[in-house]
């Protein structure tokens, strides 16, 4: 007689193993499936990297004439509808499954239910609700998508033990150590896209990209809020649009986002020399290539306006007031023909819907001050991800959006995680 807390710990192998494939799934979800019988485990899998074929029908295959009489615990619920493959729901009647535990509901209109139905139909024991939370917490992508029609956003900073996120003119500054730049870096490769603001992209000139050997192929679109299309041409990221993509998004007439992400530079002042004080330390190990064991990781701060006081000209060859070279249309062209694209949308939720259209489940927002607040503001944060560390940033410090004592009211506190000195505080919103 299997007791709950056999149920418990082949739930929480099967939440376990679906979190192999999270990020390589396509727009399907990385689904875990354990099968037992007797008290052991006779097979296991997890959704197959591009979205099939699915956990279940893997773990049936691997089983055989085994899975007969199994109990089979899945993370979400066996899907009901043809598609290119028959469905998993059959499937676990075909093989002669006697019961089916499931953590998840699917919300897919073509499932939802339906799996449930086709089981007990045949006579097999169905429970559900298993582990719901941790089960939705390792499917939050997939969910949200569904549930919200907009990816999951994870809103991440670091923080000095100051309260700080960086320093004003200097660019990137390396907050946190290694370990948790690691950590940051295997996020960015289960994400489908990152977004940062034209502010950061300018101040810092990060690449955005996974620096994990073996994993670089794993870099998610980069997306930079950018309503003037002041990204320079010669930025790291343009320059590398033809290898990883790279998407300007404009707001159009928002007030979701400030005049300038820069404080305190008129948009009549031109295109913001990408040759700022303090550029030569923009080239900084956070950005430089890396291997595991030294990680990069750039600032989430936006300029202060010490730090934009500074003498600002147009570059030679543009006019004042325009983006680069004299007109927005140029500029555009500019950059679509450097690999960019550029897309004008109204609001931050508007984009958030054409990123959900394209099958993306997962955004990452790593900066700056601006956009922290942007997102949070418009209710369209889930994830919080609070690095904290040690080190002190002292005078010319450029003060963090969060603290860990003002986090809204509707998030809950997950959990605590060292990374070496470092401390990461995470915190999500119910779906």
């Amino acid at each position: 007689m299997t007791t709950r807390a056999d149920d418990e710990r082949f739930m929480a192998r099967a939440i376990e193993v679906s979190r192999r494939h999270t990020g390589l799934t396509d727009t399907n979800p990385s689904v875990g499936c354990v099968l037992v019988k007797h008290g052991e485990i006779i097979a296991e899998a997890v959704t197959a990297i591009g979205g099939r074929p699915h956990a279940e029908r893997q773990a049936l295959e691997i089983a055989g004439e085994a899975a007969r009489g199994s109990t089979a615990y899945v993370t979400l619920e066996p899907c009901s509808h043809f598609g290119k493959t028959p469905p998993c729901a059959n499937a676990l009647v075909d093989f002669g499954v006697a019961r089916v535990v499931v953590a998840v509901d699917d919300p897919d209109e073509r499932v939802s239910g339906r799996g449930y139905q086709i089981l007990r139909d045949a006579g097999i024991e169905v429970e559900t609700g298993l582990m719901r939370a941790e089960g939705q917490r390792v499917l939050a992508g997939y969910l949200t998508r569904k549930v919200k029609n907009r990816p999951h956003v994870i809103l991440k900073l670091a923080v000095s033990a100051d309260g700080m996120i960086g320093r004003v003119g200097e660019g990137q500054v390396a907050i946190t150590g290694p370990e948790s730049r690691q950590a940051v870096h295997e996020l960015r490769a289960r994400c489908d896209a990152i977004l940062v603001g034209i502010g950061t992209a300018i101040a810092d000139d990060p690449e955005l990209t996974v620096r994990i050997a073996g994993l670089e192929h794993r870099s998610p679109l980069r997306i930079v809020l950018d309503r003037r299309l002041e990204l320079p041409l010669d930025s790291k990221l343009v320059r590398t649009a033809g290898d990883v993509g790279v998407v300007v998004a404009r707001l159009g007439s928002s007030a979701e986002l400030p005049p300038s992400v820069l404080p305190d530079i008129s948009p009549s002042r031109g295109e913001i020399d990408s040759r700022l004080a303090g550029r030569s330390n923009l080239e900084s190990a956070s950005e430089a290539p890396v291997t595991d064991a030294s990680l990069a990781f750039d600032a989430n701060g936006e300029m202060s306006s010490e730090a934009s006081a500074q003498p600002i000209s147009p570059p030679e060859g543009e006019m004042p007031g325009r983006a680069e070279g004299g007109s927005d249309t140029h500029k555009r062209q500019q950059l679509e023909s450097s690999g960019v694209e550029v897309l004008t949308i109204p609001t931050l939720q508007s984009l958030l819907t054409i990123l959900a259209d394209r099958g993306m489940s997962e955004l990452l927002v790593e900066g700056g001050a601006h956009i922290a607040k942007s997102f949070l503001e418009a209710g369209l944060v889930d994830r919080i991800l609070l690095f904290e560390s040690p080190i002190i940033i002292g005078a010319g410090g450029l003060e963090t959006p969060l603290h860990r004592a003002d986090i809204p009211q509707d998030f809950t506190y997950v959990g605590e995680t060292a990374y070496g000195p470092d401390r990461c505080f995470e915190f999500e919103r119910p779906l």
